[in-house]
C-alpha cells in the first residue's frame, strides 16, 4: 500500500482530473500535450459514443495503434464502461491481427491510418463490417475517429461499471490466446494487487513523470502507465526511441519512472560511455524491468551506472508475482523478487509434488484474478494445479522465499539426459563485446537427444565466422561447464524478437527430422 505520506494524493483517473484537471496528463510524441481535464472530457465522449454504437457489458473493443493518446482515450473509457478492451500488436502480419479480433469477438475495431495496410487487410478477410471499423484519421468507408466523439457530452454518462484489458499471449510457442478476466462489479478502482506491485517498485500517487516508451500494447507496459494515470503522473509517449533517444527524453522532461525490457538495458549499456555521461539521468526514481529474463551482469551495470534505481517484478499476462528492488536484488544476485502480499508460490515437480528450497521445478503462484483463456477450457486447466497457476515457467525458491527463475519450460534443453537452461547461456554470451544479442535453443541430434546450439547477432562491424565462433567457444569455456557450452554457433543480422523482448524460439528450431 502506498506510505502515509503518500496516501494524502487521490487515487483514481477520475479523482486525479477532479483535483487536479490543469495538470499535464499525456505528452504525445510530436510535443502536445493534454491536462487531465482535456483527457477527462475526450474519455467522457468516448465513452457516451461507444454506448452509443451499441455497445453493451462484457462486449469487446479492439485496438491495431502505435503508442498514442488514443491508447488511454480508449483504455480508460472502456475501463469506465463495462467493456474490454484488446489492444494488438501493429508488427503482426494480416492472418494473425485477424485471428486475435475474430477470436476476441470485438465489436469495434479501431485502427490508426498509418496501420492500415495490415489491419484493413486482416477485417476484410473475416468480414468485418464497415460499421465497426473506427480510423484514427481518415479512410475510405471508416468511421473517423473525431468523429465517433464528435457532439457527445463531455459529462460522465451516469453510474461507471468497470471494465477490463483483455490481453493475447506472446504466441511464442503457439496460437496467442485471450487471458480474460471477469469483469469486477461496481465502478473502476486501483486493486489491492495494484497498489502492492507498484508500492513495491517505488512507485507511488503523486506528481511524478513516467515515460512510456515500450509498445503498450504488450500488458507490463500498460500496466504501469495505467496505473500512472490513476496515480496522477505526467506521462510522456515515446514510440521505440533509439537509445540516444531514450536519455534525451530522460533527461529533457525529467522523468522519474519507467519500465523497459532488458533488450532496452543491453542496448543502452553498449552505447559508449562518454555518450552516456552526456546525459543526467538523476531524476531516474523507479526504472522497472521485467517480461524477459535480464542477465545479472547487464542489471549489475545498470545499477551502476544509474544507481538503485533498478528494479525488477515477475508476472505473466495472467498476472503478477514477485517484486524486488535494486537494493534486495543486490544482495541476492539472480533473484528475481518475493512473493507480493496475498500470493503463495510453490515449486512443483511434473507430477504436481512440492520441491524444497533449492530445487528447480515448475512455478505455481495464485492469481491475483479470475481469468480464463478465453474459449479455451482446456488450456485454462492445464495452467492451473490446485488454484495455483503456471505460466510454464522453471524457477526455484531459495531458503527465505526468494524465486529464481532458469528458464521456460518450453525453452528447456535436455542433452544427453542433462537439463540445459538457454537463458544460462544466453547470459554468458552477452557478456561478450563482439555479441549484440543471442539466443540458445536445442537442435535434435541422433546421439545425444538435442545439442545446444547459439544463434548470435553480431556487434555492428565485427564479421561472423569461424573466427568469432573459436572466440566465443573460448570465453564460454571460461564461465560454463562443458554440457553447456553451444556446440554450433551460427550468425544472424538479427535475433526475432518479440517487442517485449522474448526470442522467438520457434523461429529459430529447425524441424525435428526424427520419425
Amino acid at each position: 500500500m502506498p506510505s502515509p505520506a503518500r496516501s494524502q494524493h487521490p487515487v483514481g483517473f477520475a479523482e486525479v482530473a477532479a483535483a487536479a484537471p490543469d495538470r499535464t496528463a499525456l505528452v504525445e510524441p510530436d510535443g502536445d500535450s493534454l491536462t487531465y481535464g482535456e483527457l477527462n472530457s475526450r474519455v467522457n465522449q468516448l465513452t457516451h459514443a461507444l454506448h452509443a454504437v451499441g455497445l453493451r457489458t462484457g462486449d469487446g473493443v479492439a485496438a491495431v495503434l502505435p503508442n498514442s493518446r488514443h491508447y488511454f482515450e480508449l483504455r480508460l473509457a472502456t475501463g469506465r464502461s463495462g467493456l474490454y478492451f484488446i489492444p494488438i500488436s501493429h508488427h503482426l502480419t494480416a492472418a494473425e491481427i485477424a485471428y486475435i479480433v475474430e477470436d476476441c469477438e470485438a465489436r469495434v475495431v479501431v485502427v490508426h491510418e498509418s496501420l492500415l495496410a495490415s489491419a484493413a487487410q486482416a477485417l476484410d478477410e473475416i468480414g468485418v463490417p464497415a460499421e465497426r471499423r473506427v480510423v484514427v484519421g481518415s479512410a475510405a468507408g471508416w468511421t473517423g475517429y473525431e468523429d465517433l466523439l464528435h457532439g457527445q457530452p463531455a459529462t460522465p454518462p451516469g453510474i461507471p461499471r468497470a471494465g477490463s484489458i483483455m490481453m493475447y499471449t506472446s504466441g511464442t510457442t503457439g496460437r496467442p490466446k485471450g487471458v480474460r478476466r471477469r469483469l469486477p462489479d461496481g465502478p473502476p478502482q486501483v486493486t489491492p494487487t495494484e497498489l502492492n506491485l507498484t508500492s513495491r517498485l517505488g512507485i507511488h500517487p503523486g506528481h511524478e513523470v513516467q515515460l512510456a516508451s515500450a509498445p503498450l500494447y504488450h500488458a507490463a507496459p500498460g500496466v504501469f502507465v495505467n496505473a500512472g494515470l490513476n496515480f496522477g503522473h505526467t506521462i510522456v509517449i515515446a514510440r521505440r526511441p533509439a537509445p540516444e533517444e531514450w536519455l534525451r527524453l530522460v533527461e529533457r522532461h525529467r522523468v522519474s519512472i519507467t519500465f523497459a525490457v532488458p533488450t532496452v538495458l543491453h542496448r543502452l549499456l553498449r552505447l559508449p560511455e562518454e555518450i552516456r555521461r552526456q546525459y543526467d539521468t538523476s531524476s531516474l526514481r523507479s526504472l522497472v524491468h521485467g517480461a524477459a529474463p535480464c542477465p545479472a551482469e547487464i542489471k549489475r551495470a545498470a545499477i551502476d551506472w544509474l544507481g538503485p534505481v533498478v528494479h525488477e517484478f515477475y508476472a505473466a499476462t495472467e498476472g503478477p508475482a514477485t517484486a524486488v528492488t535494486a537494493q534486495e536484488w543486490l544482495g541476492r544476485p539472480g533473484t528475481v523478487g518475493y512473493a507480493l502480499p496475498g500470493i503463495e508460490i510453490r515449486i512443483l515437480d511434473p507430477d504436481g509434488s512440492p520441491l524444497p528450497a533449492g530445487e528447480s521445478g515448475g512455478i505455481y503462484y495464485s492469481p491475483s484474478y479470475d481469468f480464463e483463456y478465453f474459449k479455451d477450457a482446456d488450456k485454462t486447466a492445464a495452467a492451473v494445479h490446485d488454484g495455483l497457476l503456471t505460466a510454464g515457467d522453471i524457477g526455484y525458491l531459495d531458503e527465505h522465499g526468494w524465486l529464481f527463475l532458469c528458464d521456460r519450460r518450453t525453452d528447456l534443453i535436455i542433452s544427453g539426459g542433462v537439463n540445459v537452461y538457454p537463458a544460462e547461456v544466453e547470459a554468458v554470451l552477452l557478456t561478450h563485446p563482439d555479441v549484440a544479442d543471442a539466443a540458445v535453443i536445442g537442435v535434435p541430434d541422433a546421439e545425444w537427444g538435442h545439442r545446444v546450439t547459439a544463434v548470435v547477432q553480431p556487434e555492428a562491424g565485427v564479421a561472423g565466422g569461424d573466427e568469432l565462433t573459436a572466440q566465443l567457444t573460448a570465453y564460454c569455456r571460461t564461465l560454463l561447464a562443458g554440457f553447456k557450452i553451444p556446440r554450433t554457433i551460427t550468425f544472424t543480422d538479427r535475433l526475432p524478437r518479440t517487442p517485449t523482448g522474448k526470442v522467438r524460439r520457434h523461429e529459430l528450431r529447425p524441424a525435428d527430422p526424427r520419425p
